[in-house]
């Protein structure tokens, strides 16, 4: 008894899509295997004939054939927002573009006005709505931005709203700065000046305070170009903050190779990637993070260059982008669903797209997305007759028979301007 591993619970009998790519078979499954956590850690993977040799438990259950597979990350939202665009949803079905409703004042702006309105307390409550509909369908981590305030006290009050969530719900939240979303009508006509704000005050409050991991930025024509994506970029480096992007969605900026020669965890959508950005991408080890739902919910003709980008062993994550304007879809599993369907992934893909490739993009991967010793226990329990079924089948939540989330609460000031708003 003295040399077992001790557990506080072990599943046996189960058939574990461990997405560890060290086990050739595909899904990394390991069939009628057991697997036992200690303490929210996994402590021991093994033959379900050999567990009682090997654990010391007093919480074992035979699952009888179900699956378990790593808790899915939904690497990429905007959930937290005020308001709608239903009336730009309506828009677009009579033929106006994205370019030409963000041109006329709509669009995120739009959407800055009704968050800039609430409270933080609000802006939590609305988006908790959301947060729940992703965990119902098996996220235990996410990633969450700002984005729709634009002002040093809104965008702050958005990160804390974040981080109330944090502490209301079993879930692990990653937060990201995203002010450069788009030039604040304030600064309509100067948006070298909102960036020299973002670099000289917002940047170093967030990072001192630690209430985000990471800076995003909006590097697109009718956003940021180069020069000013660059600059935050480099203010970012300097006070410690990882590197996000969303680029080359709408037309070819550079943003990609730009940000993945500055070590950028992911760049995200890429629908206009070309040959040299995959290489760039390659050469840096950075994530290629497709949005699906966007790519449907705003009818675009072109997808991402997916055989360009499998060929080159981009690890390719797979999210949401759950927001009010282009992707106002609570739905993980959609996701999964359209990058099958729509963008040529394979079902294997598009489940390592929201476990392995997804904690790469959040620098979670060395404990999370993965089920292995000492990987973070957080684990889906699913009544499926095999792992493709999970982007095969939509609106059946019943598949999902427990989530186990192991949170790590992330401590964030949540003190000073934020509490002026």
């Amino acid at each position: 008894m003295a040399n077992k591993i001790k557990a506080d619970r072990v599943w046996y009998n189960t058939n574990l899509a461990t997405m560890d790519p060290e086990i050739a078979a595909p899904y990394g499954a390991l069939r009628y295997y057991a697997i036992a956590i200690h303490q929210d850690r996994i402590c021991w993977i093994g033959p379900s004939l050999d567990f009682e040799s090997n654990v010391d438990t007093n919480d074992a259950q035979d699952m009888q054939g179900f699956w378990i597979t790593p808790g899915f990350i939904d690497c990429h939202t905007h959930l937290i927002f005020g308001g709608n665009r239903c009336g730009e949803f309506e828009q677009r079905a009579q033929g106006a573009s994205y370019e030409e409703i963000a041109q006329a004042g709509g669009g995120i702006l739009s959407t800055v006005a009704a968050t800039r309105a609430l409270s933080v307390e609000e802006l939590a409550e609305s988006a908790m709505i959301r947060l729940q509909a992703l965990c119902n369908e098996g996220v235990t981590s996410v990633e969450i931005k700002s984005g729709y305030g634009l002002t040093i006290a809104d965008e702050l009050k958005m990160l804390k709203a974040a981080h109330q969530l944090s502490q209301t719900i079993n879930v692990n939240i990653r937060t990201t700065l995203l002010a450069a979303h788009a030039v604040p009508p304030e600064y309509s006509g100067h948006g070298d000046d909102y960036v020299e704000l973002i670099c000289s005050e917002l940047i170093p409050q967030v990072a001192e305070r630690k209430l985000a991991q990471a800076i995003d930025v909006f590097c697109e024509s009718i956003a940021f170009d180069l020069a000013q994506t660059e600059r935050l970029f480099k203010t970012a480096q300097q006070h410690g903050l990882a590197i996000k992007a969303h680029c080359e969605q709408l037309s070819h900026l550079g943003g990609a190779a730009l940000a993945a020669r500055y070590g950028a965890l992911s760049v995200d959508h890429g629908e206009f990637l070309r040959a040299n950005d995959i290489k760039t991408l390659k050469k840096h080890g950075t994530v290629l993070c497709l949005l699906p739902i966007a790519h449907y919910f705003l009818r675009q003709c072109r997808t991402p260059p997916i055989d360009r980008l499998r060929s080159a062993g981009i690890p390719m994550a797979v999210a949401s982008d759950l927001n009010p304007g282009s992707s106002p879809l609570a739905s993980i599993t959609l996701a999964m669903n359209m990058a099958v369907i729509n963008f040529g992934l394979t079902p294997e893909e598009a489940l390592l797209g929201v476990t392995r490739h997804a904690a790469k993009a959040l620098d979670w991967h060395q404990n999370k997305g993965q089920l292995r010793c000492g990987f973070d226990a957080d684990l889906l329990i699913w009544d499926i007759d095999q792992p493709s079924q999970l982007s095969y089948e939509l609106g059946s939540l019943n598949l999902v028979q427990r989530v186990i989330a192991a949170t790590h609460r992330e401590h964030a000031d949540l003190q000073g301007a934020v509490t002026d708003v």
